[in-house]
């Protein structure tokens, strides 16, 4: 298989290093991780939300993002407050200080676009961000659930807890269960 040519190695390569030049020029010119700058833009959009509905919205692990909002915290860019309907909760809002970073936020992120489109026409990157957009879309409908596999007994010796598998369900030789083990 040539990766070159590969959709989902291209997508993800394509943000792996349009995320890398960001957060190089981040931290040169705002002094922001490219993190830090997610978290703002996201709590910009959503302020007043408590951090476990950030860290859901980030799609990270809510005890990064504490580590993360405490640092942030500390450097005057968030504030945690008091949730008037529930004592032991906070919510997160951006400080004064935050809020003009954010159109410098923007601007950054226009300029490493602008960098990344630089040999497409301007009707090229129209069309390069439509058909994202469109595959975007369908990646992100909801699907109803898969039906249900039906369940058959494994013939042989039991290959887990239990020696029940779904239909087709083909056993791996002992080489390639030993790596799904971690041997």
């Amino acid at each position: 298989m040539n990766l070159e040519r590969s959709f989902g190695y291209l997508v993800h390569d394509v943000a792996r290093l349009f995320a890398r030049r960001f957060n190089q020029r981040a931290l040169l010119f705002l002094g922001l991780s490219r993190s830090q700058c997610r978290v703002l833009g996201y709590l910009a959009r959503h302020e007043g939300i408590n951090q476990a509905g950030l860290a859901d919205l980030l799609e990270i692990k809510p005890m990064t993002l504490v580590r993360q909002i405490d640092r942030m915290q500390e450097d005057g860019w968030i504030e945690r407050r008091l949730d008037p309907g529930d004592r032991r909760a906070r919510r997160l809002v951006l400080t004064e200080k935050a809020r003009p970073i954010l159109a410098r936020i923007l601007d950054l992120s226009a300029e490493v676009r602008r960098e990344a489109f630089a040999n497409l026409s301007e009707e090229d990157g129209r069309r390069l961000i439509d058909l994202l957009r469109r595959v975007h879309g369908n990646l992100a409908e909801r699907l109803p659930p898969p039906a249900p596999v039906p369940l058959t007994a494994v013939e042989g010796p039991s290959v887990g807890p239990a020696s029940v598998r779904p239909a087709g369900h083909i056993p791996l030789d002992g080489a390639l269960s030993a790596v799904g083990r971690g041997r």
